[in-house]
């Protein structure tokens, strides 16, 4: 029967299709978050969400490096086993086959360099956020200096990179990461101009982080001024890793630096009034709601 001539071929196919179960099944073993051993309630670092997307692309990585050397042999080893069953040879299915691979060659190595230079990017991202993070911990002192900082907060819809309460008010700070381009002779351009509505970067320009920042800054603002029955004075601050930053053309109701001295800053600034009893119930609120929205699930 010549259906058979399509379908045996089917066996040399069953070892490649348990190695794709298997490697499905390892993608899914690899959890890297950490849970408190008091609470059982993870764990955030700066930059956790950032922590978070990088390891679901390096399981893409691992999921297209695995799967692509099967999926591109599995035409060729069904082509060898219809070379065995079929009575007549036809080169131009063996060459169909052939072209199936190489395809399949050409999409899993789009795909590969896809992830390579996703988690390009969410490195950069995390190693900014982290500089940032480590910057911001200086302000950490004992009780009788009352600073304290959260990172990786939610809120409206997305998460504020790091929230900072100090004495004299609060502070959104927001990182943004960049790659610095160079000059055709190999130097670096790291200059990025501010203006009141946009970052003019060496070559391009860009107006959504200040626009994200002040939307962050303003919505922080009226969350806790809600919550708390006072007003509570928010500034935000936009952050540039690496890069060297001209505000002096900047908004006047943002700051944006580099984000090096950056304890030092904040602990100058006071963004208005800020008495002791609202400060209290700033730190409050924010811990009840980092705390309250760590419990949930996460959604895949």
């Amino acid at each position: 029967m010549a259906w058979l001539e399509y379908l045996l071929p089917l066996i040399f196919l069953f070892p490649l299709a348990a190695l794709a179960v298997i490697v499905v099944a390892l993608r899914n073993l690899h959890d890297a978050r950490v849970r408190s051993p008091f609470d059982a309630h993870p764990l955030r670092e700066p930059g956790q969400a950032l922590r978070d997307r990088l390891d679901r692309a390096f399981a893409g990585l691992f999921l297209n490096g695995a799967l692509g050397p099967i999926a591109t042999l599995a035409p060729l080893v069904y082509g060898m086993g219809r070379m065995l069953f079929a009575s007549e040879q036809d080169w131009i299915e063996w060459s169909l086959y052939g072209v199936l691979s190489t395809l399949l060659v050409l999409l899993f190595c789009f795909l590969l360099m896809r992830d390579f230079q996703r988690i390009r990017r969410l490195k950069l991202g995390l190693a900014c956020e982290l500089a940032v993070g480590q910057e911001l911990e200086r302000l950490v002192r004992p009780e009788t200096h009352p600073y304290y900082v959260f990172h990786d907060v939610p809120g409206n819809g997305t998460r504020i990179d790091h929230v900072v309460v100090t004495p004299c008010g609060v502070f959104v700070v927001e990182t943004l990461a960049r790659t610095r381009p160079f000059t055709p002779s190999g130097k670096e351009i790291n200059l990025v101009t501010v203006e009141p509505q946009r970052l003019r970067f060496p070559g391009w320009s860009e107006h959504a982080p200040l626009e994200k920042t002040r939307e962050l800054t303003l919505w922080l603002g009226h969350w806790l001024s809600e919550l708390t029955g006072r007003p509570v004075p928010v500034m935000g601050v936009l952050t540039l890793p690496g890069w060297e930053v001209d505000a002096r053309q900047g908004p006047e109701d943002l700051l944006v630096v580099s984000g090096e001295h950056l304890a030092d800053q904040l602990g100058e600034l006071c963004p208005g009034d800020f008495d002791t009893e609202t400060h209290d119930a700033v730190i409050g609120v924010l811990l009840e709601r980092t705390t309250r929205l760590e419990r949930l699930p996460e959604r895949g």
